[in-house]
């Protein structure tokens, strides 16, 4: 088994116990954040888990996981936890509203190019990401659901590492929580490290695919460890400045 193998295997292992750890905090809060945080973070480790089989041997129901879940869904759908952490309810109803629709929409559209696929070019020594647009076939060809991805892509990372960036800037400027300060950087950082692996890939990189996945795995499991852990001790009161 070669490095690019293994590295797909071990982020969904990651991923695995980090949705366990998530869906854990939620079954005891019952906060909606810890739910699609939840849900995001599983479509992450079953896109993981399909690109580690892909990089064996072509299955088009394994492809069509890891597309829809690795490629189309997974950032907005963690993005939308932090939505709800951070916008009034009735808002953040209506953005999933529109999300649930939106992802039924682009399942649709993949379901319906499943027949055309074309698997004959599909090589298992090259990154799925590198092949997945002459396997789904151009846009003007019936690739429609190829339109969606942007979508779901910057609604995940504007949530997700905007969101991040903002509460440890809250958290920053009141001089208190100093872990969720260093846990929301680390969840920005593993999200942006993901985005970038992404976009190196689509310009020809693919080698950094499958260490850019394990890193933001990493990272981002770090950050909520950080992030949750308990407080051993009460903030301190701020100081008011005194004038000069």
């Amino acid at each position: 088994m070669s490095i690019n193998q293994l590295l797909p295997f071990l982020s969904t292992i990651v991923m695995f116990v980090f949705t366990g750890y998530v869906m854990q905090r939620y079954f005891v809060r019952r906060r909606l954040s810890f739910l699609f945080w939840g849900l995001g973070l599983a479509m992450f480790a079953m896109g993981s888990l399909a690109e580690a089989l892909l990089a064996f041997t072509w299955n088009k129901w394994v492809f069509f996981a890891w597309y829809l879940f690795g490629a189309v869904l997974t950032a907005a759908w963690i993005g939308q936890g932090t939505v709800y952490l951070l916008v009034k309810k009735r808002r953040a109803h209506v953005l999933t509203a529109i999300l649930v629709t939106a992802s039924v929409v682009a399942a649709i559209l993949l379901l319906l190019r499943m027949p055309h696929l074309n698997s004959a070019i599909f090589s298992p020594e090259t990154a799925i990401s590198e092949q997945y647009k002459e396997i789904i076939g151009d846009i003007d060809a019936g690739g429609y659901v190829r339109l969606t991805t942007p979508f779901f892509n910057v609604y995940g990372l504007i949530t997700l590492v905007g969101g991040a960036l903002w509460s440890s800037y809250l958290f920053w400027r009141k001089r208190v929580l100093p872990n969720r300060v260093i846990g929301n950087v680390l969840i920005a950082v593993g999200a942006l490290t993901i985005a970038s692996a992404s976009t190196l890939t689509r310009l020809g990189y693919g080698q950094v695919l499958y260490l850019g996945e394990l890193l933001a795995a990493i990272l981002m499991f770090a950050g909520f460890l950080a992030a949750a852990a308990p407080r051993s001790e009460r903030p301190a009161k701020e100081t008011a400045p005194t004038a000069t």
